[in-house]
């Protein structure tokens, strides 16, 4: 079975460890290059976007994909929509291996935001200290509240960063511990943190942290996922794979 995977994320990784060794599927792993330096993978990999919806669809026929899983990450809606069509188009199944999402407990101070947008209006007019690790990209949002002042979490030095008057980035990735987090939050004095529901434990730690402290969370939450089979383990997304051998 020639089968693609879609990632970028821990979801895509874990996968790809897991079949690694199976001699009867010939995968190859998709990164999206928006990290700078990932982490190869023990099976094929391809780093890139595709072109579109078009160009996708051509890969998959070239490459006689057989079945397609998308572990991209929970807020890559537009790959997930281009993958959606394309494989409905050319009838090749696809699911989609996510993390499940956080949920809100007991002493959280959470704030829901549909989009970045509403994020930064969530902020409100007086000034703080804002803890972001909503990534690189949206970034550049932040700056139509320049009195606030932002800590900056990122993988890679972020090209948007610059927009926002007051800054200081740091460049790190997890998983983080629920002490590391304290004392940053701590050190830095953090009154917001704002972050993306994206779920999963490597970045879960900040939570627990902003819950210890007492601290305000604005979270933005996911946007509405594809009408596709969705898994939460990786023996459910090959259970998935091997019901949907080609046929001979």
């Amino acid at each position: 079975m020639r089968l693609l995977i879609l990632g970028g994320t821990t979801e895509a990784s874990a996968l790809a460890r897991h079949i690694a060794g199976r001699r009867d599927l010939d995968p190859v792993l998709s990164f999206a290059g928006r990290t700078r330096n990932p982490v190869p993978p023990p099976i094929p990999f391809r780093i890139g976007g595709f072109g579109g919806i078009a160009g996708l669809k051509a890969y998959l026929a070239e490459q006689r994909v057989d079945a397609t899983i998308d572990a991209t990450h929970p807020f890559a809606a537009q790959m997930s929509r281009h993958a959606a069509i394309a494989c409905r188009d050319l009838g090749i199944p696809l699911a989609a291996f996510t993390r499940p999402p956080w949920h809100r407990q007991d002493g959280d101070l959470w704030t829901s935001a549909g989009n970045i947008a509403a994020a930064v209006q969530a902020l409100g007019a007086t000034p703080r200290t804002v803890f972001l690790t909503t990534g690189a990209l949206g970034l550049a949002a932040f700056a139509a509240a320049p009195w606030h002042r932002y800590i900056v979490r990122t993988i890679d030095p972020p090209d948007a960063i610059g927009a926002l008057p007051r800054h200081r980035p740091i460049l790190a990735r997890g998983p983080f511990s629920v002490e590391s987090e304290i004392a940053l939050m701590r050190e830095e004095q953090v009154e917001v943190l704002v972050t993306k529901n994206s779920g999963g434990s490597a970045t879960g730690a900040k939570l627990t942290a902003a819950r210890i402290l007492g601290i305000r969370v604005v979270i933005v939450e996911r946007p509405e996922p594809e009408a596709v089979p969705m898994f939460e383990t990786v023996a459910d997304t090959e259970a998935w794979i091997d019901a949907h051998w080609p046929p001979p």
